[in-house]
């Protein structure tokens, strides 16, 4: 059983997203939180170890090698809320572009990563792991910086954790996040206007980053990009 696409993004441009109670349920349920952690995109918080961990180019890192791989390690735990119809619905929501995964690698092993919905100009982060000390930060700091360049408005993280609000994150309640997330969707349609389903996202590009880092001198075939010019990125406000 997979969810139709369209469904799904129906779904997130009302502010609404599934969940399932474990791995092995078989069910799913839609979730509308009451307050929802976001992380406004110039007030990303990077950490001075962070920066140099980035700045090192400890982990390569790229975006949509592997989704799959990424959902499927973010499942692999002992509590988690995706079950086998929510990650097949994903992998589907990725074939058809609307969903994307930025990975960390070490030694050519993948030890991060995350994944979330594209809409608009609206990001929708629904899970990320870590395999190894710090990879996930690396791979959020990657997305912020990605989708600064993009031209996107919101990054939803859904609910608030530790590890998020060290990194910026911020609470809002639904009513105020409803208007943040018609604003992202406004900006993302070719009118101007908020639309639901396939036609909004147009307006954001989550591949701008990449041009960008086409032209970094810096860059190699083993490090496909340059953690300068993320570090850089990160540091910069509009």
């Amino acid at each position: 059983m997979v969810l139709d696409p369209d469904l799904l993004l129906r779904a997130y441009s009302i502010g609404v997203f599934p969940m399932a109670d474990s791995r092995d349920a078989n069910e799913i349920f839609w979730v509308e939180p009451r307050r929802r952690a976001i992380i406004p995109l110039d007030e990303f918080r990077l950490s001075h170890s962070l920066r140099k961990t980035i700045r090192s180019g400890r982990f390569t890192v790229t975006r949509d090698r592997a989704f799959a791989e990424v959902v499927r390690r973010c499942a692999d735990r002992e509590e988690t809320w995706i079950n086998p119809e929510i990650e097949a619905s994903y992998n589907l929501l990725h074939k058809e572009g609307h969903a994307h995964s930025v990975e960390c690698w070490r030694d050519g092993e993948l030890v991060g990563g995350l994944y979330g919905v594209n809409l608009g100009a609206a990001f929708f982060g629904e899970s990320m792991f870590s395999a190894e000390k710090d990879a996930s930060k690396v791979a959020l700091s990657w997305l912020v910086a990605r989708l600064r360049v993009g031209g996107y408005r919101l990054l939803d993280c859904q609910f608030m954790t530790d590890h998020l609000r060290s990194l910026g994150a911020v609470e809002v309640d639904q009513p105020d996040y409803m208007v943040l997330l018609g604003s992202a969707l406004a900006a993302g349609s070719p009118d101007g206007t908020a639309v639901e389903g396939r036609g909004a996202d147009r307006g954001a590009e989550f591949g701008a980053l990449d041009r960008l880092l086409d032209s970094d001198p810096s860059r190699t075939v083993d490090a496909p990009a340059s953690g300068c010019v993320i570090a850089q990125l990160l540091g910069q406000t509009s």
